[in-house]
């Protein structure tokens, strides 16, 4: 698999965030590039359905070639929208629904394949069975190379992972949300080759002002001198010290803390530095 270390996310790019022109879709990817950020991270429900077809007409545009890129994207969640007749939020693994969501989000990036295709969260009426019916044609036609899951605990995984091989589990990972470090699900992916990748990967830092958020500001503060950084870039060098090798998904749109971002895969934390901004986020020190 290669995947670029800091993978773009690209679920505010459209209608759910900063509603990008073409032409600004098309700029960014190439800025992207640029600063050897070449993984895309979609999801069909993005945009309520729409943002797939807008960045596929910006990479018409962009001038890139398709093998310069890779492109992942996740099915299963039926989203209420307009744009489709859902009484309920709920998720769908049936083997007609998976080949149709991946050709239609192929239609919609204008591609003929998807280096990766995750299912976007776990179903309770999910069949493992049916499910790698489905990848098995996908890959056989050409049409995914890649197969892997969102948000699956180890015993989910377990469940998939007899059928068919993941590649990757990506999970809600960062400072503030370290659960997967503890209960096994990291251990799991290392055990079995399972790549992570992490959404929110700066977690509820800058998002939320209490006691945590400040224990933690308070030891990043005194850190950036010594490594002549920024807090969010210290925040991805925590991530990216774990040695499952997570690839972050940043969400920002903003040029100058996604190269930002990039300067931060060059940071190499010290083992107690490490461990002094965890004690920070958990508030006691390690048992």
């Amino acid at each position: 698999m290669t995947y670029s270390r800091l993978i773009a996310g690209t679920m505010t790019w459209g209608s759910w965030g900063k509603q990008l022109s073409k032409k600004e879709m098309a700029v960014l990817m190439n800025f992207c590039i640029s600063n050897h950020i070449t993984t895309f991270d979609h999801a069909d429900i993005y945009g309520a359905y729409t943002t797939e077809a807008d960045f596929g007409k910006a990479f018409a545009d962009s001038g890139l070639q398709r093998e310069a890129i890779q492109l992942i994207s996740k099915c299963g969640i039926q989203y209420m929208s307009d744009n489709r007749n859902n009484k309920v939020k709920h998720y769908n693994y049936s083997k007609k629904y998976i080949i149709s969501s991946v050709e239609e989000s192929l239609k919609h990036l204008k591609t003929d394949y998807l280096d990766l295709l995750l299912l976007h969260r776990p179903s309770p009426l999910m069949v493992a069975e049916e499910i790698a019916e489905a990848i098995s044609l996908l890959k056989k036609d050409g049409k995914i190379r890649d197969f892997g899951v969102s948000n699956f605990t180890p015993s989910q995984m377990d469940l998939i992972g007899l059928r068919m091989d993941i590649d990757v589990n990506q999970i809600e990972f960062s400072l503030t949300e370290h659960t997967a470090m503890h209960d096994g699900t990291l251990d799991f992916m290392m055990t079995n080759g399972i790549k992570p990748m992490a959404w929110s990967p700066l977690g509820a830092v800058f998002k939320e002002d209490n006691e945590q958020t400040r224990r933690i500001h308070k030891q990043l503060g005194a850190l950036l001198d010594k490594y002549n950084a920024t807090e969010d870039q210290l925040l991805l060098a925590w991530l990216m010290r774990h040695p499952s090798g997570i690839h972050p998904v940043i969400g920002t749109t903003t040029k100058e803390r996604m190269k930002l971002a990039v300067e931060a895969t060059k940071i190499e934390l010290e083992l107690e530095d490490w461990f002094l901004i965890l004690v920070a986020a958990q508030g006691h020190k390690v048992p």
